[in-house]
């Protein structure tokens, strides 16, 4: 395992936690209907590329609300791993269900970064997991906890990547017809100007006709 070596579908695995309303109400680092176009991205990618992915949630009926039905509907046929600790590195739930994807590239996003996404993350490189944090589908309570949280993290030793540094990290050759057009309607449908750059290249070079949305 090198940190060299780049990402592919066969040697990571995704975990996603606590992306639910009450933790969203906290988030200041960025905003937030931001926040859920690229988690359900990245979601997105792990499913179009067949990635390993966990959900876990923490105190659904009680304090935090269900996982945002978005993400929910991007994997419908898994069961989070409820929880009640606020690291999920310490529920034995959750590490076994991340033992049997037998990846040792994590990829982790959480809210909020300065608590659900450290703790996990400084107790994975602990027990020698290569951690990857995906800071634009994490968010904090202020803009200094989300980015003095990253820092500790790197120093630690986890990797900082995007959302869609992943999606193209995975791709990585567009001669992979297999996930290409995957990718091309994620990239339409959550990249911003990327995508409306696709789409004018698909009308104005390809003549595609008009997509409906």
């Amino acid at each position: 395992m090198s940190k060299l070596e780049l990402l592919n579908p066969t040697n990571s695995a995704l975990i996603l936690i606590d992306h639910q309303p009450q933790m969203s109400f906290g988030v200041q680092s960025i905003d937030r209907q931001t926040l859920k176009n690229n988690t359900v991205a990245l979601a997105r990618t792990a499913k179009a590329f067949g990635v390993p992915t966990v959900l876990t949630s923490v105190e659904t009926e009680s304090f935090s609300g269900y996982i945002w039905p978005e993400l929910l509907a991007v994997f419908p046929d898994h069961t989070p791993v409820e929880r009640s600790s606020m690291n999920s590195w310490e529920d034995d739930k959750l590490v076994a269900a991340v033992k049997a994807t037998g990846r040792k590239k994590l990829i982790m996003a959480a809210l909020w970064t300065e608590v659900c996404l450290n703790f996990p993350v400084l107790g994975a490189l602990q027990d020698g997991y290569e951690v990857y944090i995906v800071t634009d589908a994490s968010g904090g309570t202020t803009q200094e906890a989300h980015d003095m949280s990253i820092q500790r993290m790197i120093q630690a030793g986890a990797i900082p990547v995007t959302w869609q540094q992943v999606l193209l990290e995975y791709q990585r050759d567009w001669s992979r017809k297999g996930t290409y057009d995957a990718v091309m309607d994620i990239v339409r449908e959550h990249s911003g100007a990327y995508g409306m750059g696709v789409d004018y290249a698909y009308t104005m070079v390809h003549k595609a006709p008009q997509r409906k949305a």
